[in-house]
C-alpha cells in the first residue's frame, strides 16, 4: 500500500540527519515527508543535502498544523496509509512494519506505537507518566476508547482518516485531540509495543514549565470536544 511517513522538524539540525537515515534504512518502501516548520537554524539547508522531499513552511505551524500540511499532502498525492514519526530521533524506524501492520490488514483505522505496553525503552519521566495517564482515563471516559500513550507521535493511519485529520485536526497538542476525534467518530485504534530513545540533542516543546498549562489545555480541549466533535 502506498505510505508516507511524515516527519514533523522544528529546528531539528543535529537530529534530522539520523532519523532520515533510520527511515531510509528500515522502511525503504515507503515515501518520506518533512514538514519544516519554518525552522531558524540549518535543517533546511540539511534536508537539502539529504535530497529528501520536504515542505517548507514559511511560518511556524506548530506540530498540530505541520502534521495537518503532511495529511493534506498526503490526501493530494492519494496515499493509502500516513505515518507520524518524530523528527528528534526518539522514534525507531525499524517499528514501522510492525505499525503499519494492523491498518494494512485492515484491522485498525489507527495504530499507535506505545511505550507502555510492554514498558521496555525510555518511558518518560514520572510526571509525565502520570499526566499522560491522566488523559488517558480522560479520553476513556469521554469516548469509550482506551488508549495508553496517548501522547504518543508515532502513529499510522488509514486513507479514511487522511481525508479525516486533513480537515479536523488539533493545532497545539494534537495526538490526545486526535484520539478523542477518532474514537467518537467510531475509529478502531490499537497500540502496538514500541520503544523509544531519549532525546538525545535541543529540548522538548513540552518543558516543565509548560506541563501544567499542556495538561489544563488539552483537558479542556477534550472535554469541549466531546461536546463539539459529531
Amino acid at each position: 500500500m502506498k505510505t508516507l511517513v511524515i516527519v514533523p522538524a522544528h529546528n531539528e539540525q543535529d537530529n534530522i540527519t539520523s532519523t532520515i537515515q533510520d527511515l531510509r534504512q528500515h522502511a525503504p518502501d515507503m515515501d518520506i515527508l518533512v514538514i519544516n516548520d519554518c525552522s531558524t537554524d540549518r535543517t533546511k539547508a540539511i534536508l537539502e543535502e539529504l535530497k529528501v522531499n520536504f515542505l517548507d513552511l514559511p511560518v511556524n505551524l506548530g506540530i498540530g498544523g505541520g502534521v495537518q500540511a503532511g495529511y493534506l499532502y498526503a490526501q493530494h498525492h492519494g496515499y493509502d496509509i500516513a505515518v507520524q514519526f518524530d523528527g528528534d530521533g526518539q522514534h525507531d524506524a525499524a517499528y514501522l512494519d510492525a505499525l503499519t501492520r494492523p491498518v494494512r490488514e485492515g484491522r485498525a483505522d489507527i495504530a499507535i506505537g506505545s511505550r507502555f505496553v510492554k514498558k521496555e525503552g525510555f518511558q518518560s519521566s514520572g510526571a509525565r507518566r502520570m499526566g499522560i495517564h491522566f488523559l488517558s482515563g480522560l479520553i476513556h471516559l469521554l469516548c469509550h476508547v482506551k488508549v495508553h500513550d496517548v501522547t504518543s507521535g508515532m502513529r499510522a493511519i488509514n486513507r479514511r482518516f487522511i481525508e479525516e485529520y486533513a480537515v479536523h485536526y488539533a493545532q497545539d497538542y494534537p495526538e490526545p485531540e486526535a484520539i478523542l476525534y477518532a474514537g467518537i467518530r467510531g475509529a478502531t485504534i490499537v497500540e502496538v509495543p514500541v520503544m523509544m530513545r531519549e532525546r538525545q540533542n535541543g529540548k522538548s516543546s513540552i518543558d516543565a514549565l509548560h506541563s501544567v498549562y499542556y495538561m489544563i489545555k488539552v483537558s479542556l480541549a477534550l472535554l469541549f470536544g466531546k461536546l463539539t466533535i459529531r
